[in-house]
């Protein structure tokens, strides 16, 4: 009894119907750059935050509200940072403990 491969005998349609699509992004290769640029991002947004929270408290801010949505904003990119962090690390450790 011959067994046909599992390309052979879904046909062209894919599983369930489905047509098999390749790609039409090509990654850019530069998974470096886009950490340094996002960690600037935060690095900036923090400034920003903080200069309007010097504003706020020396009387100079006039729209409070500005303040508050940086800090917020810088927050809440500090939080996912963490969070990316984690599971980078988490990950890693993973890695590290597979056998091979």
């Amino acid at each position: 009894m011959a067994i046909s491969a599992i390309g052979q005998a879904l046909g062209a349609a894919g599983v369930n119907g489905i047509a098999a699509t390749k790609p039409t992004a090509k990654p850019s290769g530069d998974f470096g750059k886009t950490v340094v640029d996002a960690l600037q991002n935060l690095d900036n947004t923090q400034k920003n935050a903080d200069n309007l929270a010097l504003k706020a408290a020396s009387g100079d801010l006039s729209d409070v509200h500005n303040y508050m949505i940086a800090a917020t904003e810088a927050n809440v990119q500090t939080e996912f940072t963490v969070a990316v962090r984690n599971k980078a690390v988490e990950a890693f450790n993973e890695i590290m403990r597979m056998q091979v």
